[in-house]
């Protein structure tokens, strides 16, 4: 299973390194490498909330994120959308992104694309840190089957019985940004903020409308419940929406990757590269993680991914106006998820501690 997930995204990565060799060198080799690892540890938490949501698509669907959405992650995400963003927020017509884009010595009105792309980061930051911000809080303040920090996770439960808080508190975040942090940008982050929670509220929203409206799944839900299982996979119009949903989660998660890789190499191709090679690997991970099992195996992967994703929307919210060093964020990201494995482990470990006593007690 380890080979047939990952073999794609090892094949890549062999021949992406070969061709950064043979076009820039060493160095290009080294650049490349180093955004690919770069890549992995700012979105390993990323792999884990895909997860989450891949194992209610049908097996289809799946091998669409897995082919389709890669190729949307790689060239979309970290190539074509870079240049509709600088182009939006600059003002400038598509040729003269283009250029500055391919030629790194290139300027227009004194400003690199690098330095273009730096300037439109609170626009970015604020669609992505909102948008992630509705993932976590929307996570805190539903119900769950289990919870990791029950101290703090129960209280949230029950204030979130009201309508609409995750919006609230979102809207909140993003006034306050607006008003501490963006300075003369705040009209622009109030903005990008506001339609990072349209976004997040128009996929969501339409993929439940037409998972609720799926009768066959429904009858299916029931099945697998009795069987002892309760996640039921959808396809048609319900996983094409969970698909857009996946999709422009992976997009607020490259965001701070691609601004952060400009400190790395100047030249755009590079970037994709190493970007894509990232990203492959954490498609890899995503589909590997759903078909082992593994999130129901550790059942605190899912929190320490949410809470991780929470981390990151602040980190962009206050990267605004203050730089935050992408390998803060990757720490951080790798932090929660180590802590949330350790955690699934002792628990596994008590209740196999627990049924083993039981088992015991019975025999006597």
């Amino acid at each position: 299973m380890f080979l047939r997930t990952f073999g794609w995204s090892f094949a890549i990565t062999a021949l992406g390194l070969i061709a950064a060799g043979l076009l820039w060198g060493a160095q290009g080799f080294g650049i490349v490498l180093i955004l690919s690892i770069l890549e992995i540890s700012l979105s390993f938490d990323n792999a884990v909330v895909n997860a989450t949501v891949l194992k209610r698509m049908n097996p289809y669907w799946q091998k669409i994120f897995l082919t389709v959405g890669v190729l949307i992650a790689v060239f979309g995400m970290r190539l074509v959308f870079p240049l509709l963003v600088v182009g939006l927020t600059a003002k400038l017509n598509p040729a003269t992104v283009i250029d500055l884009a391919l030629h790194s010595d290139h300027t227009h009105d004194g400003l690199t694309y690098g330095q273009y792309l730096e300037a439109a980061n609170p626009a970015i930051a604020a669609f992505g840190g909102v948008f992630l911000l509705m993932i976590f809080l929307d996570f805190v303040f539903d119900e769950k089957e289990h919870n990791w920090l029950g101290w703090l996770e129960r209280p949230l439960e029950k204030v979130g019985k009201l309508d609409a808080l995750s919006s609230v508190v979102a809207l909140v975040a993003l006034v306050l940004a607006s008003r501490f942090l963006a300075a003369e940008h705040a009209e622009t982050v109030l903005l990008a903020g506001v339609l990072g929670l349209i976004t997040y509220l128009a996929v969501g929203g339409l993929s439940s409308i037409f998972e609720s409206g799926l009768e066959e799944e429904t009858e299916r839900e029931e099945e697998a419940e009795k069987a002892g299982k309760s996640i039921l996979q959808v396809g048609g119009k319900a996983a094409f929406f969970l698909f857009l949903y996946l999709e422009v989660l992976d997009a607020s998660f490259s965001f701070d990757g691609v601004v952060g890789a400009f400190a790395v190499s100047n030249d755009i191709f590079q970037i994709t590269l190493g970007l894509g090679i990232g990203a492959m690997y954490i498609r890899s991970l995503t589909v590997f993680l759903v078909r082992k099992g593994t999130l129901d195996d550790y059942v605190y992967l899912e929190h320490g991914a949410h809470y991780a994703i929470g981390a990151l929307s602040v980190i962009l919210l206050v990267g605004i106006k203050y730089h935050i060093p992408e390998i803060v964020t990757g720490l951080i990201g790798v932090a929660f998820i180590g802590l949330a494995l350790g955690s699934s482990i002792l628990r596994n470990r008590r209740a196999g501690a627990g049924e083993e006593k039981k088992l015991v007690g019975s025999e006597r």
